[in-house]
């Protein structure tokens, strides 16, 4: 697949017909076409061309869309940046990632430490409102224009889960392999045959600030279908885009699973669904389970990270019906086209089938193609090739000589009826190193225990060492774009709480 001219193509095969939605109205592709050259054109005009950086403070937004499209068709580096973020902290990414070219929606240019630190940066300033687009500084320092980036598509910030999100070059070629894969598992697609227009409506739900929102909005629209885009993701505008646009496929993270059976919706509403696809975050299958047994709609869960352009594993609708329980746990199969294989985390030697190690990667979309990638993944990958990921192996937290993996705790805590959602973090503690400490989520309308109640209750699941010194009940978790828990924002409630 080439990016480009396949963005070109599907454009112009039908340009009146309507090819995304957003708050109910409609784009068409020929709008779609013309927005995304007329930022070309603009950026062209103050000296910006192909291998530029180009920072874009993404969020959900048709008016962004335009400026995917645009950018990938012209060669030039998509730098994200998270619009959603609190003021400061955008503002300290600005000027970390400081690009010769900063784009966002005409509201954000409101926020003044946002438009102060583009300044500061030395960065143009383009802004978007609905098919307007105007300079509004055109001035790019010279430093920032030496920061070029040949050959990257997308300069991406990674989840930030565990810290400081990292810029993560993702090539143009793994981009575009990791989107003819995507296309390649999807029935009667060719990658490499001519674009065609399909029928249906795909529901997109993941944050453009995330590599699965880019590559959700692009495989569809490549794909010739049209594109359902939600600004964030709530049960009631899920459900609604779902009765609506009755699509066979939609999926958000496990949290949002976990929301929508809380919510308790009928199932003639999602009767058109034969799968709901989820990722970013770990899944309890005992979520999944039930799910099924509620709707009778698989959950197909994917396995990827921001540096692979995408999953690398996952579940397929023909291996759910053929190895679901007896694979339960897994986070799918490795795809055809990625060798894997684990490692022991000290001496780095190969382990075989069925033992536990570090993860390691090697496919056309991960790193050069040829290189192992070592992930911080714990994982077992057994002879059919079905992945299981254990925890982090840099998430591990050390308790007076104890290791603790979070996860072993989070699915204790959640399999508390009253628990929707818990996230672990470690706390310093003077004389055992670290102690875990635990925010979690009640569930609606079920009487949530005391902290004694609930610390009983866990003794019996986990072994002394494992139960958390300290439990917060919180209304929700800070995330990251993706929907994960921040794990920083996270710790961060401790100390607040502490504090009070």
């Amino acid at each position: 697949m080439e990016l480009a001219a396949t963005i070109d193509g599907v454009l112009l095969i039908d340009p009146t017909r309507d090819a995304l939605e957003f708050g109910r109205e409609w784009l068409t592709w020929e709008e779609l076409d013309r927005r995304s050259r007329k930022l070309c054109d603009l950026l062209d005009a103050i000296g910006a061309g192909p291998d530029t950086r180009i920072g874009v403070l993404l969020r959900n937004h048709c008016d962004l869309v335009p400026v995917l499209l645009g950018l990938f068709r012209s060669g030039r580096c998509l730098a994200s940046l998270n619009a959603v973020s609190p003021d400061a902290k955008l503002a300290d990414d600005i000027r970390d990632a400081a690009v010769p070219v900063l784009v966002a929606c005409g509201a954000d240019w409101e926020r003044p430490d946002i438009l102060a630190a583009a300044r500061e940066a030395g960065s143009a300033i383009v802004s978007i409102d609905g098919s307007g687009m105007s300079v509004t500084e055109s001035a790019i320092s010279s430093d920032a224009q030496r920061r070029m980036a040949p050959g990257v598509a997308i300069e991406m910030l990674s989840s930030g889960t565990t810290g400081k999100p990292k810029r993560i070059p993702l090539p143009r070629r793994n981009l575009e392999r990791a989107l003819a894969g995507a296309a390649s598992y999807e029935k009667g697609r060719d990658p490499d045959a001519p674009p065609a227009l399909r029928s249906g409506v795909a529901v997109v739900t993941a944050p453009l600030a995330h590599i699965a929102g880019i590559t959700g909005v692009m495989n569809n629209l490549l794909a010739g279908r049209k594109v359902c885009l939600i600004e964030r993701f709530t049960v009631e505008g899920f459900r609604d885009a779902v009765v609506r646009h009755r699509p066979k496929v939609a999926g958000a993270p496990p949290s949002a699973l976990r929301m929508i059976l809380d919510a308790d919706i009928p199932k003639e509403d999602f009767s058109s669904l034969v799968a709901y696809r989820t990722g970013t975050a770990p899944l309890d299958p005992a979520l999944a389970d039930a799910f099924y047994e509620k709707y009778g709609i698989p959950v197909l869960q994917n396995y990827g990270a921001t540096e692979f352009a995408g999953g690398v594993a996952g579940w397929t609708l023909q291996d759910f019906k053929a190895h679901w329980k007896d694979k339960y746990g897994a986070v799918g199969r490795l795809n055809a086209n990625v060798e894997a294989h684990v490692v022991d985390p000290d001496s780095g030697e190969e382990l075989a089938p069925g033992e536990q190690g570090l993860l390691e990667l090697r496919a056309p979309n991960v790193g050069d193609g040829k290189t192992w990638v070592r992930t911080t993944d714990l994982a077992v990958i057994d002879a059919q090739r079905f992945l299981y990921i254990k925890g982090r192996h840099d998430g591990a937290i050390i308790r007076g000589g104890f290791k603790i993996m979070p996860d072993d705790v989070i699915k204790a805590m959640q399999s508390h009826p009253a628990v929707r959602e818990a996230s672990v973090v470690a706390l310093p503690d003077r004389r055992l190193g670290q102690v875990p400490a635990a925010a979690w989520i009640a569930k609606d309308g079920v009487d949530a225990p005391d902290e004694a109640a609930f610390r009983e209750w866990l003794k019996e699941k986990l072994l002394p060492y494992q139960v958390p010194t300290r439990l917060l009940q919180v209304d929700d978790l800070p995330r990251t774009p993706s929907l994960k828990p921040s794990l920083p924002d996270v710790r961060a409630l401790f100390e607040t709480a502490q504090d009070a």
